[in-house]
């Protein structure tokens, strides 16, 4: 199964003992400490919408970043028939970590496997510890590099931050910080999350896929890419 595709929104969910009354001449502490309370917390808030939410200033990780793409847009994953983008070349995506470590998907020589993921889609958070599992058991692929984009990004829904949810899988594999727009899944056609697009040595496309994949199908495409 897959989670269809859609962009990050801004928008927030909407969501006694009887007793004497107190001398008028008593200053009324309890009331006076709420109310310094109340101000207190609504400082708090302010200051916090000064900063980005989609950067974690604390360790130094942005959620999202810069993208660059060279080369043609793919088109969209149908669902039904002949995938139009196999066997043509796959755009080259430049961007960066979360650590903002540089990080450019092309065309190298090497045959790669790519997979977009959005923190809050449920099918990404069943398919990533999979695969996570299966990298532990049996190590990187074989003549095959794996990189993954994180998409769909924003702070209003949940498992934020990407970072950190990826951290707690024990993810090992390289990822890219799309941007708020998320032009490094649009360039590559993504209809739905997750997903996944096989590249050849040659930088032609292979093969395309969307939703959960089991292991096997998550080997299948791996050879896809290595035979091209």
């Amino acid at each position: 199964m897959a989670t269809t595709k859609s962009r990050p929104s801004s928008s927030r969910p909407r969501g006694g003992s009887r007793g004497a009354p107190p001398p008028i001449h008593r200053t009324p502490v309890i009331g006076f400490a709420i109310g310094v309370v109340v101000v207190l917390a609504v400082v708090a808030v302010i200051a916090s919408r000064g900063t980005s939410p989609k950067t974690d200033a604390a360790r130094g990780l942005q959620q999202t970043g810069p993208v660059t793409i060279s080369g043609t847009p793919l088109p969209q994953l149908a669902g039904e028939g002949a995938d139009p983008a196999v066997g043509a070349p796959a755009p080259q995506l430049r961007g960066a970590t979360f650590a903002g470590r540089p990080v450019s998907i092309g065309n190298d020589g090497r045959p790669k496997l790519v997979l977009f993921v959005a923190h809050w889609c449920p099918h990404c958070q069943r398919e990533v510890p999979l695969l996570a599992s299966w990298l532990r058991s049996n190590g990187k692929p074989s003549g095959v590099d794996l990189y993954a984009v994180a998409t769909g990004t924003t702070p209003d829904r949940p498992n934020y931050p990407p970072s950190a949810w990826l951290q707690r899988e024990g993810w090992t594999v390289t990822t890219m910080a799309d941007d708020d727009n998320q032009t490094a899944a649009d360039a590559f056609g993504l209809p739905a999350y997750p997903f996944f697009v096989a590249v050849d040595g040659s930088g032609k496309v292979v093969a395309r896929a969307s939703g959960e994949l089991s292991i096997s199908s998550l080997e299948k495409l791996l050879d896809q890419a290595r035979q091209g």
